[in-house]
């Protein structure tokens, strides 16, 4: 299992009750910004950019309109996050005979790095005269050659109820979390991806969910942030001391700015064939664009349960079963598996996806 590197000091105070504060390596829990490489003349995603060999991720912001020529000017921004600062974690428990509650929050840092040398299309001049250029357009945009930074948080607050008028050992956890920039810490790509803008659910599915902390606005060059909640409920029940199992639900959302959805249909062309910066695709191909997957709001839900046999103390033998659905909130989307797209618009959509899991666990623990 992944560990995180973290310097923590909890006091005990009260009867019951404890806080905690950590600083913790902030690598596990970034998820990338959203990016396309842009190609230097039909910015296309995917591609390299203008004479460059990017070694970093490549964002275009949209600078203007070059009067030579009624050429689009664009620059790109290394879109790469630094770990720049720890997060910043903080938990304040309660300990009693019927259960615990708990309530924690977190603070993160969301940055790009500075303007790529060399990468910008469309700005007049070359070398100096080139950096000066755009430069001056980056100022025009409030963006300085320097690093962007943002923070994102998340606040979550559980309970667990001990139940041994049921069965000895039996509890019930609820679980709640709202963040923004924060989709590691609210718990909504559990289950599907870790350090991935977007991820398939399973091998060969409609369509992806995309789970990026924030996208980098091509027209304003700002970061926007995501936002994202999950609810969980879970209940352990012992049905003998050697027999026990688990069964759990949970709900949860993850949401763009639709704004910063069309300025980046603006600069790369979301959907279909090659475009140009100009008009953006939303409008030329709306209906190609409203089928989209990219940055779509989309919910899940995972419900599962086990039985599991422990006939010796840390030896765990069973069965377990998951069914995940993940849908967009509203519309449809583009079937990538069946469908095919005829100008520029896809023959078959779907709104949501379903996937079954199920494994046999053998389990020692030392």
């Amino acid at each position: 299992m992944p560990s995180t590197n973290l310097l923590a000091y909890t006091q005990k105070f009260g009867e019951g009750w404890s806080a905690t504060l950590s600083m913790e390596d902030p690598n596990f829990r970034k998820n990338p910004l959203y990016s396309d490489a842009a190609g230097a003349t039909a910015l296309v995603p995917g591609q390299a950019g203008l004479n460059n060999v990017f070694t970093t991720a490549p964002t275009p912001i949209i600078l203007g309109t070059n009067a030579v020529g009624n050429a689009t000017a664009v620059a790109f921004i290394d879109a790469v996050q630094r770990s720049r600062m720890p997060d910043f974690v903080g938990s304040l428990r309660y300990d009693a005979a019927w259960g615990s509650a708990q309530v924690s929050a977190a603070v993160k840092d969301i940055n790009t790095g500075g303007f790529i040398s060399g990468s910008a299309i469309g700005v007049p001049g070359t070398g100096g005269a080139l950096a000066v250029n755009t430069a001056t357009l980056l100022g025009a945009r409030g963006i300085g050659t320097g690093a962007q930074t943002d923070y994102g948080w998340a606040v979550q607050g559980g309970l667990k109820f001990n139940l041994p008028f049921i069965a000895p050992g039996d509890g019930l956890y609820l679980q709640g979390a709202y963040g923004e920039g924060a989709s590691f810490y609210t718990g909504i790509n559990r289950f599907t991806a870790g350090y991935l803008s977007n991820a398939s659910v399973y091998a060969g599915n409609p369509f992806n969910q995309y789970l990026s902390d924030a996208i980098v606005n091509p027209l304003t060059g700002r970061l926007e942030l995501s936002n994202s909640f999950t609810a969980v409920a879970s209940y352990l029940h012992y049905w003998s001391p050697e027999w026990r199992s688990a069964f759990y639900g949970s709900y949860g959302e993850i949401w763009f700015s639709e704004g910063a959805r069309q300025a980046v249909s603006q600069a790369n062309a979301l959907v279909g064939a090659a475009s140009t910066v100009a008009p953006p695709s939303y409008l030329t191909n709306a209906a190609g664009y409203g089928l989209s997957p990219a940055l779509r709001d989309t919910y899940q839900v995972v419900t599962g349960a086990s039985l599991i046999w422990s006939p010796v103390k840390d030896l765990d033998i069973g069965v377990e079963g998951q069914y995940i659905r993940t849908g967009v909130k509203s519309g449809r989307v583009a079937d990538s598996d069946k469908g095919i797209l005829v100008g520029g618009v896809p023959t078959r959509t779907v709104s949501s996806e379903d996937v079954f899991q199920a494994r046999f666990r053998v389990q020692r623990d030392f």
